[in-house]
């Protein structure tokens, strides 16, 4: 992967803003190896993702950073630049199911998704075998039903998270409800996965329902956790279509594949910095 710095940008629109970034990149002698940018017009607001070749600039990371604030107070933007060589550290909780896990592991581990994942955190045992063959910490956090104890094991949590400075944290199938401490946090740093295509059968039991339903499709949800259950900003979307032939355990398994895949996709966006997340939705640069 080309070494590259991610300049990400969300400010009130006006005239001349791609004009003004661009020239400033070719000044310090930045090529671009990718340009992205969209306006809302509902609400007046301009977002823009460029990615900068690093070899080709002149000036160092962080003093482009210095002199690019100068412009982002003209503009009013909301900004961050990253470097792509300093890889997101994730860590993935996830209970007793284990398709999603299985799945970004196995991304990961083949070099499709680009970050460290210093550890896994369950509140169930099954899944530590698996884990501890690719040679990750796992971490078993028993969650108790009684608010006391789950105080207690987010807490244990969130101290874990802390030791290993996690960047993003990824819900694979953890079937606990995450505090609106924890939430607000990590606000747009924890990523989910709902097992239906929201917001049509939200909460459990979604593929008896659907299968009673009679619907066509069905699918799966990624999206940021906020305190609002199942309501965050969505990430990616998709569905698999279904039949009269189909009972609930067929429902189930490619209900599974379409969670996998959602998943990652919605992890690998966020990982190149090409989500902006604008009130309660999202422009995606894909």
């Amino acid at each position: 992967m080309e070494h590259s710095y991610r300049l990400i940008i969300a400010c009130p629109d006006s005239v001349g803003i791609v004009a003004r970034v661009s020239a400033f990149i070719a000044s310090h002698g930045g090529s671009l190896l990718e340009a992205n940018y969209h306006t809302d017009h509902q609400i007046g607001q301009f977002f823009m993702r460029n990615e900068i070749n690093a070899k080709t600039l002149k000036i160092s990371f962080e003093d482009f950073k210095k002199e690019f604030d100068i412009i982002a107070k003209e503009y009013h933007m909301s900004w961050y630049m990253r470097d792509s060589s300093v890889p997101q550290k994730v860590a993935i909780l996830a209970s007793h199911a284990s398709h999603c896990l299985a799945d970004l592991l196995h991304r990961w581990r083949s070099g499709d998704l680009i970050c460290d994942v210093p550890c896994v955190i369950s509140n169930h045992e099954n899944l530590r075998s698996m884990v501890e063959w690719h040679n990750i910490p796992f971490h078993y956090i028993d969650i108790p039903k009684d608010s006391e104890g789950k105080i207690q094991s987010y807490d244990n949590i969130e101290k874990i998270l802390s030791s290993h400075e996690i960047d993003t944290v990824v819900l694979a199938r953890f079937m606990q409800i995450i505090p609106p401490e924890m939430c607000t946090r990590y606000q747009q740093k924890i990523i989910n996965i709902h097992h239906s295509f929201l917001p049509s059968f939200i909460g459990a039991n979604p593929y008896q329902r659907a299968y009673d339903r009679g619907v066509k499709l069905i699918g799966a949800t990624c999206h940021y956790v906020t305190n609002d259950l199942d309501e965050g900003p969505i990430i990616e979307q998709d569905v698999v279509s279904v039949g009269h032939k189909h009972d609930r355990d067929d429902m189930v398994r490619l209900g599974k594949d379409v969670e996998a895949r959602v998943l990652a996709q919605g992890l690998r966006y966020h990982l190149e910095d090409r989500v902006i997340v604008s009130n309660n939705k999202t422009v995606i640069f894909d």
